[in-house]
């Protein structure tokens, strides 16, 4: 008997304008100790099968077929009997571990909490060790963790009540390679010593091919394509998976390399960081760092969460003043005064890693891109102006995108009126931070030939921030390698990810899921 079957399973979802089919008749099978995939990106209704599979749907849902767990029919238990299901026999462990946590709780209570609601005897501080966590981690509150640290806590967290089946949506998703590396080995090391059944929904092919036995791709609410995890990824048949396959290039691979000869830059200096410090009390958060971008050239900042990027970016931008050192723009210190600094910021423009943080829930398109032409006085016709900027950034005809807000877009189409707000002001360089990190495969891809077009037709330079050495080999000229905040190495793309000299960098990418990485030898040897 399978430790879960789905028979035929269907979702529709009841609206104003009637039902929608998020899921359309699905059958999928998992053994005890075995690990299943599902891939395929947002609204292809992988999160929607798993949560069926607990009945944790919303109350609009309307569900047909089976949900069969070792053989009892889910759709038929009575709330009582569901009750000593969840936790007990299957767990979630949900996307976004900040947004699953309670932020005033800490996180040893959360972790006993469903110990306590089924009458399960245990020790928080075995399980935070089964999670590779020390056990005084059950005493920080979930803003103290690493998104690492909070992801492994979830994980605690759903097997605290020894579940057979786990079901784990994205989570790997915005995690840095290394932690991401680390996080699987937690997952696969407890299917292998557990027996657990486990379920893994990803957008991320390499990642489910490094951790899954059998993989089923979803589009548009269907299975397209299953079978072994490794023949689907190595021999896909079905043109989505051969999509999904594609967005994520290979480390040391020609092909994926999208920068030509005709994109170097030889243009003069347009950024430079000269010996810049920043120290939070005892704590070197930047440590005498040198770094230099120049005219229309892209430059990939590369590192660990914690290692000082986004604290560079944020100097960089004059919006933390270093301790130590300079920033220079065109030959220029920057300047210290109000009016001085957001001169600077319309040359050098910033782009957030979240859109939908990033932008006002409230404020429409046009109003979240004209704010920037406002607060610097941009002279103009205000929307011809905004329609430009969204022309640029791909969101045609701009006057269809102004009253919408931000709710009512996709995820790449709120990053790209991010962009756009950026681009309103004509900057000469962009600071990008984590720019698809939270995207899906194919939108992804859309976003980073986006950048490479502003390059090439605007003449933008861009920083880019990133833990993703995929994205930086397939668009940088140069990678920068940030490691407890310093740069321990920089040069060309190729210098850099084909022969790194420094161990860090080598960590890196041996961390690289290998179906993102060409097999070179010396990413692991000793300098």
């Amino acid at each position: 008997m399978s430790l879960l079957e789905l028979r035929d399973l269907s979702v529709h979802y009841r609206g104003a304008r009637g039902e929608v089919a998020a899921v359309r008749s699905v059958s999928l099978g998992l053994e005890a100790g075995q690990t299943l995939g599902l891939a395929g990106e947002s609204g292809c209704g992988k999160s929607t099968v798993a949560m069926s599979v607990l009945r944790l749907l919303p109350r609009n849902a309307r569900v047909e077929g089976q949900v069969l767990l070792d053989g009892e029919d889910v759709q038929g238990m009575s709330w009582g009997r569901l009750r000593t299901v969840r936790w007990a026999a299957a767990s979630v462990v949900f996307q976004g571990a900040m947004h699953a946590l309670n932020p005033v709780h800490r996180v040893g209570d959360q972790i006993a909490e469903p110990m306590r609601l089924h009458g399960v005897s245990g020790s928080v501080s075995d399980l935070l060790g089964q999670v590779e966590l020390p056990a005084r981690a059950a005493r920080a509150y979930p803003h103290e963790l690493s998104g690492g640290q909070k992801q492994r806590v979830m994980i605690a967290m759903a097997l605290a009540c020894a579940p057979r089946l786990v079901i784990a949506d994205e989570p790997t998703t915005a995690l840095d390679v290394v932690v991401q590396a680390q996080v699987l080995d937690v997952l696969k090391r407890l299917v292998s010593e557990r027996g657990i059944g486990l379920v893994m929904i990803s957008h991320d092919l390499s990642v489910l091919a490094s951790t899954c036995d059998r993989l089923a791709v979803m589009r548009y609410g269907q299975i397209v394509e299953e079978g072994p995890a490794r023949e689907v990824i190595a021999s896909p048949t079905h043109p989505h998976t051969q999509a999904l396959a594609a967005a994520f290039p290979t480390v040391g691979d020609p092909a994926s390399r999208q920068v030509t000869a005709e994109d170097a830059a030889d243009g003069p200096v347009l950024l430079r960081a000269e010996g810049v410090r920043v120290d939070y009390g005892a704590t070197k958060a930047v440590a005498g760092v040198d770094l230099e971008v120049r005219a229309g050239e892209i430059v990939a900042l590369v590192g660990q969460s914690g290692s000082g990027k986004t604290t560079l970016a944020r100097t960089l931008l004059g919006l933390q003043r270093p301790t130590a050192g300079r920033v220079l723009f065109e030959g220029t210190e920057l300047p210290r005064s109000s009016s001085g600094l957001r001169a600077y910021r319309r040359q050098v423009q910033l782009v957030l890693q979240d859109p939908t943080s990033a932008l006002n829930p409230r404020h429409s398109v046009y109003e979240a891109v004209a704010e920037g032409l406002r607060i610097h006085r941009i002279e103009g016709d205000e929307p011809t102006l905004v329609a430009e900027a969204l022309s640029h950034a791909e969101l045609r005809p701009p006057e269809l995108f102004f009253p919408s807000l931000p709710h009512e877009l996709s995820g790449g189409q709120r990053q790209r009126v991010v962009i756009a707000g950026a681009l309103a002001l004509g900057p000469r360089l962009l600071i990008a931070d984590e720019p698809v990190a939270s995207l899906d495969a194919s939108v992804r891809g859309e976003i980073l030939a986006l950048l490479l077009r502003l390059r090439r037709e605007l003449g933008l330079a861009a920083l880019v921030i990133t833990h993703d050495l995929g994205l930086a080999w397939t668009i940088a000229d140069r990678v920068a390698v940030m490691y407890q905040g310093e740069l321990v190495e920089q040069g060309t793309v190729e210098q850099v990810l084909l022969s790194p000299r420094h161990d860090y960098t080598r960590t890196l990418l041996a961390a690289v899921p290998q179906d993102q990485r060409s097999t070179r030898p010396n990413w692991t040897s000793s300098p």
